[in-house]
């Protein structure tokens, strides 16, 4: 066989191999990935129970009940479309509250509430430590310096 063939075989071999891998990572990536989901999203295309997801949106104002155990919390999430209710069992982030972004990770159960797993808890660009407030940065100088 000629080198210019066996250059041809092998380059078509890494090829197949190389498309197999990235089926198999493929393959394997889609059972592990949690997708983002919003309540109008849930409420117009549906979730299956028990598939783990993602859900994001705004903690409902009002909505925040903590069950007599200590430790549960049902809440409602909302996108300004549709709103969803959803439960959290155990320490809930310090930024989390009503009227805050929320991102939950977690599965919807047959009854269709939310069963988290994990919260993540949002906040505004504008966020200031208590401890800076008042205190603006000059750019021109790049110095920090007592507001007005």
């Amino acid at each position: 066989m000629k080198a210019k063939h066996q250059r041809l075989i092998l380059a078509v071999v890494a090829l197949v191999a190389l498309i197999t891998a990235g089926l198999l990572a493929a393959s394997a990536l889609k059972d592990e990935a949690a997708y983002f989901y919003a309540p109008g999203d849930v409420k117009a295309k549906g979730v299956e129970p028990g598939k783990p997801i993602r859900l994001g949106g705004m903690v409902v104002k009002g909505s925040l009940q903590k069950a007599p155990d200590g430790v549960t919390i049902h809440f409602d999430v909302t996108d300004g479309k549709a709103t969803v209710p959803a439960s959290f069992k155990g320490i809930a982030p310090d930024l989390f509250r009503e009227g805050s972004g929320v991102v939950a990770e977690g599965a919807f159960d047959r009854s269709g509430t939310f069963q988290a797993s994990n919260l993540l808890a949002k906040h505004d660009e504008r966020y200031m430590p208590r401890e800076l407030q008042g205190i603006q940065y000059d750019e021109k100088t790049y110095k920090m310096k007592a507001g007005q």
